[in-house]
């Protein structure tokens, strides 16, 4: 439970910021040079590590998290599928391979890991957890439009109901509901 607990901490403090992060793109090729060496270390270091101790929770999610970083999303992807093996009912592992999914345009792994983090979450995270779901919801959403409007008006409802301010989300409901 402790493990849980500093690694929900862990993500939740500094993990979260690669999702803002990948936004970034950088200018100077000096920049990125440093910050991809940089990168390479951390994740030799991290696997390492990991080599030592393959069950460590917290170093498996920095290096996701660098892999996430370094825009490395199968790498990303294997290892937040190997920390939801080693913690299956901790939902965020779930949210993370989504983004991971996503950010490597793969749509339909990206709704199934959405989909499994939904079903993840515990009552009692749900607040905590609000904006995440509110996003999982708006993706599902999104990508059920198409193919099946009702279902698609039910996630972008929760997606709602769980972030109204999310405008992005109002403007799909609009859309779905006229």
């Amino acid at each position: 439970m402790n493990t849980k607990s500093l690694f929900l901490g862990l993500l939740f403090a500094g993990g979260l910021g690669f999702v803002n992060a990948q936004t970034t793109q950088t200018d100077t090729n000096a920049t990125a040079k440093t910050s991809q060496t940089g990168s390479n270390a951390t994740i030799e270091g991290l696997k390492k590590q990991i080599e030592a101790n393959p069950k460590d929770t917290n170093a498996l999610a920095q290096l996701a998290t660098a892999y996430q970083e370094a825009s490395d999303w199968t790498n990303a992807v294997d290892t937040w599928k190997k920390i939801s093996v080693l913690l299956p009912d901790w939902a965020p592992s779930y949210y993370s391979q989504a983004y991971a999914y996503q950010s490597a345009k793969d749509d339909v792994n990206a709704k199934i890991a959405y989909e499994k983090y939904i079903a993840t979450v515990k009552p009692e995270e749900v607040e905590q957890n609000k904006k995440n779901l509110a996003y999982a919801y708006f993706y599902l959403a999104f990508s059920e439009q198409k193919n099946d409007p009702n279902k698609a008006k039910e996630h972008i409802a929760k997606s709602i109901q769980y972030d109204p301010s999310n405008q992005d989300a109002v403007k799909l409901s609009k859309v779905l509901n006229s």
